[in-house]
């Protein structure tokens, strides 16, 4: 599957280097800008600068977790629409239910594939640029 994500901008938060890492090299392969945060302290400032298209928060984070982080991004007026992807080693229904409370757009198991990460990134891209 090739999909042509050039130029959008992504942002990972994830507290694992390696996640981080892997996301970033699947993303920058398929021609994404990548941001990168390791909490959602860090990932709040750099959003409201870099305005990303696609947000990956991993749940299990110190400080903020990623249920934080979604309905703090969600609660902001500029950037509620911005779609917000759960990462989780989980794949549990309460944690995925949680994740829609919270206003989350998707909810991705890891460890991801490089496919369906890229295919989480094109899905919400693409229902964007119609509306």
């Amino acid at each position: 599957m090739s999909v042509d994500l050039t130029g959008l901008k992504v942002m990972v938060i994830d507290d694992s280097n390696t996640i981080r890492r892997s996301a970033e090299i699947f993303l920058t392969q398929a021609g994404c800008q990548v941001l990168l945060a390791e909490d959602g302290f860090d990932a709040l400032a750099k959003i409201t600068d870099h305005r990303p298209d696609v947000i990956f928060v991993d749940i299990m984070m110190p400080r903020l977790d990623g249920y934080q982080t979604c309905a703090l991004i969600k609660k902001n007026a500029r950037l509620s629409t911005t779609p917000v992807i759960m990462l989780s080693s989980k794949d549990g229904l309460f944690d995925r239910a949680r994740g829609r409370m919270v206003g989350s757009d998707e909810y991705l198991t890891k460890p991801f594939t490089k496919d369906s990460l890229l295919k989480a990134v094109a899905a919400h891209t693409a229902s964007q640029s119609t509306e």
